[in-house]
C-alpha cells in the first residue's frame, strides 16, 4: 500500500467592512484562470502550501501568498490579521492525500488605497468582492471543492451561527481585542460572559414561531464549542491561558448539564444551562479572596522568621493587577501598630498603570483608617529606577497574565528587570507571585505562546506632550518607515516597539501563591496536562 502524501495548505480570506454598517462584511473572491479557460463559474480565495523551509509557520506562508497573488502587503498596512480560523485536516483516498488546512481571515484597511493595489497575479484573470453567508451557501461559486468552503466557515462563524448570534461574537471579539486596561482575570469573565451571550443569541435565533427553543442537539453543541475556541483564539490570544481555562471548565459545566438533563423540553435546558454558567462566573471572585488569605498568612510567617528592627515589609511590585491590588489592600488593613508597610511601585509605562494602583491604594487606605498613613508609606518610582527601589526589599510581588508549564511568568513588561534588580540589590528579597490556578497554560514553551505588540502611538503620545526634544523627527520616522514596502532593498531607519508583556524565568520566582495555597512547580505543571486534555477534549474534534 502506497504512504499517503502529506501537505499543508494556506488558505486566506481578504475581508472589507461597510463604512455605514461596521457588522456587514464582504469577501473578496479570485477567479481561477483554469476555472475561466473551461468556462467554470469557479472563485477562490487565497491559498498554497505550506513551505516549511521558506516560511516560519502557516501564517508566514499566508502573508507571503497574499504580497505575491494580490500585492498586498501586511507590513506596509494593507492588511492586518482579522481571524485565524481551526486548522481541520481532510483524506483523499485516491490518490492517497492527506491535507492540513490553516484558515485565515484578513482586514483590508480603512482608506489608504488598499483596494486599488489588489492586482491578480498570472494564475487568475479577476476577483471581486462577495457576500460571505452566500459565498458560503452556493455549491459551484467554490467549484465543488468542498475545503475552500470549509475554510470560509472556520473564519466566519456567522455562517454557521446566523446574523444575530454572529454579531454578538464578533462584538464581544472586538471587546477583548481592544481592551487594554483590564487584566487576564477579568477578559477571561468577559470571555465567558461572550460565550454566554452567544448561547443565547443561538437559542433565540433557533427558536420555531411560537417561542419553543431549539433543541440541544450535537449540532448545536458543536457551534458552542466552536465559538468558545475562536473567543480564546481570536480575542486576546497573549491572555490565552485564563481565557481558554475559564472557557473550558464552562464547558464542562454545561456539558454536564447536558448529560444529567435530558428533557425533551429545550428550554428548561437552556435555562439551567444559563444558571450554571451565572453560577461559575459569581463564584470566580472568591478565588481573589483565598489567594489574599494565603498571602497574609505568607507575609505574617515571614514577618516572624526575619525579626526586623523596626518590624514591617517592604514590597517593590508594578503595574495594577487587580490580585495585587487587593491582596496590599488587606495587607495595609492587617499592618499592626509599630509596624510599618513601606510600597514601592513602578509607574509602568506607557499606560503608567503604576500611577493608577498607587492612587487606588491611597485613597483606600485614607478612607480605611485615616492613622493607617503614619504605618504605611507609598512610593512611586520611575521604571528606570528599579535597581534603585529595589534596595532593602523584602518582597518583590508580581501577577500573571500566563503561567507556562514549567513555571515560567509573563507579566506586564518590566517585571524582569525589576526581578534581577531585586536579586542583585537585596539577594534576600522574595519574589512572590500572586495568581489564579486559571493563569495556567497548556503544554508547551514560553516561547510558544502567543506574544503582544501594541499601538506604538502610545508611546509617542507621550513624549509629544511632555515635549521631548527631538520627538516630532523620531515620530516622524516612525510612521514614514511603517508606511515601507519592505524588500530587500529597503528598510526602515527606526522603528518604535511597544511591547506589554514578558518572560520571568521559573528560577528567578521564589513562591507561587494561588487560590488553593502554595503551589510548586510540579503542581502548576499538573494543572498545564489538565488544561491541554480539556482543549483537546473539546476542541480536538471540530
Amino acid at each position: 500500500m502506497a504512504a499517503i502524501q502529506k501537505r499543508e495548505f494556506a488558505v486566506s480570506f481578504l475581508f472589507k467592512y461597510d463604512p455605514d454598517n461596521t457588522h456587514k462584511a464582504q469577501v473578496a473572491l479570485f477567479r481561477d484562470i483554469d476555472s475561466a479557460r473551461y468556462f467554470k463559474p469557479k472563485l477562490v480565495p487565497i491559498s498554497g502550501v505550506v513551505d516549511r523551509e521558506r516560511d516560519a509557520n502557516p501564517l508566514a506562508t499566508a502573508l507571503r501568498l497574499i504580497e505575491e497573488e494580490a500585492t498586498l502587503d501586511f507590513t506596509s498596512n494593507s492588511i492586518e490579521l482579522l481571524r485565524r480560523g481551526k486548522p481541520y485536516t481532510y483524506v483523499r483516498e485516491s490518490p492517497g492525500r492527506q491535507g492540513t488546512v490553516y484558515p485565515f481571515a484578513f482586514r483590508l484597511e480603512d482608506g489608504g488605497g488598499a483596494e486599488a493595489r489588489i492586482t491578480a497575479d498570472r494564475l487568475q484573470v479577476g476577483w471581486g468582492w462577495h457576500d460571505p453567508l452566500e459565498a458560503a451557501g452556493s455549491d459551484e461559486l467554490f467549484g465543488g471543492v468542498p475545503w475552500w468552503k470549509d475554510s470560509l466557515r472556520r473564519v466566519w462563524p456567522e455562517i454557521d451561527l446566523g446574523a444575530e448570534a454572529g454579531g454578538v461574537l464578533a462584538a464581544g471579539l472586538e471587546r477583548l481585542q481592544t481592551d487594554h486596561e483590564s487584566g487576564a482575570r477579568q477578559l477571561a469573565a468577559v470571555a465567558v460572559s461572550i460565550l454566554r451571550d452567544v448561547v443565547v443569541a443561538v437559542a433565540e435565533s433557533g427558536s420555531d414561531s411560537d417561542g419553543a427553543a431549539a433543541a440541544l442537539d450535537g449540532t448545536w453543541w458543536a457551534k458552542i464549542r466552536m465559538v468558545a475556541w475562536h473567543i480564546w483564539k481570536n480575542g486576546r490570544e497573549s491572555m490565552g491561558a485564563a481565557i481558554v481555562s475559564a472557557l473550558v471548565t464552562t464547558l464542562d459545566r454545561v456539558e454536564n448539564v447536558l448529560e444529567v438533563n435530558r428533557s425533551p423540553d429545550g428550554g428548561q435546558r437552556l435555562r439551567q444551562i444559563l444558571r450554571t454558567i451565572n453560577d461559575y462566573l459569581a463564584g470566580r471572585e472568591s478565588a481573589v479572596w483565598k489567594i489574599q488569605s494565603s498571602f497574609l498568612q505568607h507575609n505574617r510567617d515571614r514577618r516572624t522568621t526575619c525579626n526586623k528592627s523596626p518590624p514591617g515589609l517592604t514590597v517593590l511590585t508594578l503595574s495594577s493587577s487587580s490580585t495585587i491590588s487587593t491582596c496590599l489592600l488587606q495587607a495595609i488593613r492587617d499592618t499592626d501598630v509599630g509596624t510599618t508597610l513601606d510600597i514601592r511601585i513602578l509607574e509602568s509605562r506607557p499606560l503608567c498603570e503604576g500611577v493608577t494602583l498607587a492612587s487606588k491604594l491611597l485613597s483606600e487606605t485614607r478612607q480605611t483608617d485615616p492613622g493607617l498613613g503614619e504605618r504605611v508609606r507609598i512610593t512611586l518610582y520611575s521604571d528606570a529606577s528599579a535597581a534603585l527601589a529595589s534596595e532593602g526589599v523584602d518582597l518583590v510581588l508580581l501577577g500573571a497574565d500566563r503561567i507556562s508549564a514549567a513555571g515560567d511568568v509573563s507579566n506586564k513588561t518590566g517585571s524582569l528587570p525589576a526581578v534581577l534588580s531585586a536579586k542583585h540589590v537585596a539577594p534576600g528579597a522574595q519574589v512572590v507571585v500572586l495568581s489564579e490556578v486559571e493563569k495556567v497554560a497548556g503544554p508547551g514553551e514560553a516561547g510558544a505562546h502567543a506574544a503582544e505588540e501594541n499601538d506604538a502611538a502610545e508611546l509617542m503620545q507621550g513624549w509629544r506632550l511632555g515635549g521631548v526634544k527631538g520627538a516630532e523627527r523620531v515620530v516622524e520616522e516612525s510612521i514614514n518607515s511603517s508606511a515601507i514596502e519592505l524588500d530587500l532593498m529597503h528598510s526602515p531607519n527606526l522603528e518604535v516597539k511597544n511591547i506589554y508583556f514578558e518572560w520571568v524565568p521559573a528560577h528567578l520566582i521564589d513562591v507561587y501563591i494561588t487560590e488553593e495555597g502554595v503551589w510548586s512547580v510540579n503542581e502548576i505543571r499538573q494543572r498545564s496536562d489538565w488544561i491541554g486534555a480539556e482543549i483537546q477534549r473539546f476542541f480536538g474534534d471540530l
